[in-house]
């Protein structure tokens, strides 16, 4: 644990104070000041008096569907208003909203609706027809509300009715929840296996909202900008901290390098949100004066390379405050812009505990790689565990402590550096990328026998996705060919990049792929490259 001050030590005690859930936070920011700007989507801006009308609204309408306390409605939407309704309808009748990525297609898709259960799904017009694809006799769906877009899309399974989004419907009472309650299942992509559907409880986003906010220095007037997408933890519990704080969220629909800084001047923001990606894209474009024209002061940055930080603040006069969280946890590693260190994640956060273990574990000295593993001192501070997958659940939580799969050093001082991942997930471009699911995918493929998928090294930051691949004997295959199969069968960002045919894979005595042998291989000069192809894969 970290040494605590009185404020600190008043900041841990209120953990176990007041109502943490979601209708409660909307109450108690009304009861301050209900006329302040809480959200805005750059069309509509609400109020907070406007938010927790829609939530109680919105219910109504979701109550007026059939759907109860404990059911879950899955979401397939962008950064729009609809989404945020969907979320505070839910949050309000005590349902538990489900939001996908919008790029999720067949296998992955396929198993969320299965896993989740939900028999209402809500999603833009646009990506209905990812529902195409899918056997819709498996699917627990019986419908859809359509946003955006609202003629029905021909490809919707006949036996699913999809219709408009109904308009908000009469208020309903907020239900009476508990900080334990379940308030979202938001999925991982998987490591080496499955997509597990983390279930986040009402206190966790409440929590996501102090103590990143902490980290931040958010206070009340600021002005919190994301283009990040609101599927993911680190964009919705960016709206957690401008509810509490009595701060707006601006969203944005998507990343776009040559709007950034502008869209950052036109929305007044203060404070804002990229990923180690990013920051490279926006030093590689030629300066603009409203790279220094705008007001922002911070912005969270997890995953930035350490040579890129000080280029970047002393460019665009932006501080980058990294860190460590996960969907399971919380804000547990950063300590704010005191507590920087290029490379390092920053420290241990106050309100949390951990530890750097073997595969037995027990404690690593400092400066020895291990997996880290934490606790959390506020009730419910992290997720509940993983939806219908209670052994996963089990092996995660063992020993009383949520074990993250990633290797980390602390050195002498308390300072957290990543290492790698313990599994073979892939980090690409913002995005967790199962290698099991890409593999899966081109399984599929006739011609193909075998395929193994990892991560190499991208020239931005983070990974490339790359397959090795062994073709059925006698059996011919282009790259290119390979790659439209898995076009529309897989994420755009989870499309492999590189691919290498070859004879045989490297193997275990049990038969198993030894891919570390593939990846001290890697890219050569024979490996085909996606990006120098000429082909352009369609995005959402």
């Amino acid at each position: 644990m970290t040494d605590t001050t009185d404020a600190q030590q008043s900041f841990q005690e209120s953990a176990f104070a007041t109502d943490r859930t979601l209708p409660a936070l909307l109450a108690a920011r009304v009861a301050r000041d209900g006329s302040r700007a809480l959200f805005s989507d750059r069309r509509t801006t609400w109020t907070g008096d406007d938010a927790i009308a829609i939530a109680a609204r919105r219910a109504g309408s979701l109550a007026a569907h059939g759907v109860k306390r404990g059911d879950h409605v899955a979401l397939l939407c962008g950064n729009r208003r609809e989404f945020m309704e969907i979320v505070l309808g839910c949050g309000w009748l005590g349902a538990v909203v489900v939001p996908i990525n919008t790029a999720s297609r067949g296998f992955q898709l396929e198993h969320i609706l299965r896993n989740c259960g939900a028999r209402l799904l809500v999603a833009e017009s646009s990506l209905v027809d990812a529902v195409q694809a899918l056997d819709a006799q498996e699917l627990p769906l019986e419908a859809i509300w359509l946003v955006g877009d609202t003629e029905p899309a021909e490809s919707v399974p006949a036996r699913i009715s999809a219709i408009p989004m109904p308009p908000a419907g009469e208020p309903v009472d907020a239900a009476d929840l508990s900080d334990g309650d379940p308030f979202a299942v938001l999925y991982t992509s998987g490591t080496s296996g499955l997509s597990k559907g983390v279930i986040c409880p009402h206190a966790q986003f409440y929590w996501w909202g102090r103590y990143t906010a902490r980290d931040l220095g958010v206070a009340s007037g600021d002005v919190l900008y994301t283009c990040l997408p609101l599927f993911h933890t680190n964009a919705l519990n960016s709206f957690f901290q401008a509810l509490i704080h009595d701060a707006e969220l601006v969203v944005d629909r998507r990343f776009s390098a040559s709007g950034f800084f502008d869209a950052l001047v036109e929305t007044r923001a203060t404070v804002t949100f990229v990923l180690g990606a990013m920051v490279p894209i926006l030093l590689g474009r030629t300066a603009t004066t409203n790279e220094q024209a705008h007001r922002v002061r911070v912005a969270l940055a997890p995953g930035v390379p350490a040579h890129f930080q000080s280029e970047f603040t002393t460019r665009c006069g932006i501080g980058l405050v990294d860190g460590y969280g996960s969907t399971e946890t919380n804000c547990v590693i950063s300590g704010g812009m005191g507590n920087q260190r290029p490379g390092y994640m920053g420290k241990l956060a106050t309100g949390f505990d951990a530890r750097v273990v073997d595969e037995n574990d027990q404690r690593v000295p400092d400066g020895e790689a291990g997996e880290l593993i934490l606790r959390a001192d506020a009730p419910f501070a992290f997720a509940s565990g993983y939806l219908g997958m209670a052994e996963k659940t089990v092996e995660a939580w063992r020993n009383l402590w949520f074990h993250t799969g990633d290797r980390v050093v602390r050195d002498a001082e308390g300072y957290y550096r990543f290492v790698d991942r313990q599994k073979d997930a892939i980090r690409r471009r913002g995005e967790n990328v199962s290698s099991f699911e890409v593999e899966q995918v081109l399984l599929s493929h006739p011609s193909v026998e075998t395929a193994a998928v990892f991560a190499v090294a991208s020239p931005l930051a983070e990974d490339d996705v790359m397959a090795v691949v062994v073709l059925r004997a006698g059996e011919a295959l282009e790259p290119l060919d390979l790659i439209r199969y898995c076009e529309p069968r897989l994420a755009y960002f989870a499309v492999p990049r590189f691919l290498a045919f070859v004879e045989d894979m490297p193997k275990t005595e049990n038969g198993k792929i030894q891919k570390f042998k593939l990846r001290e291989i890697g890219v050569t000069e024979t490996t085909w490259d996606l990006e120098t192809s000429g082909y352009r894969l369609k995005r959402p």
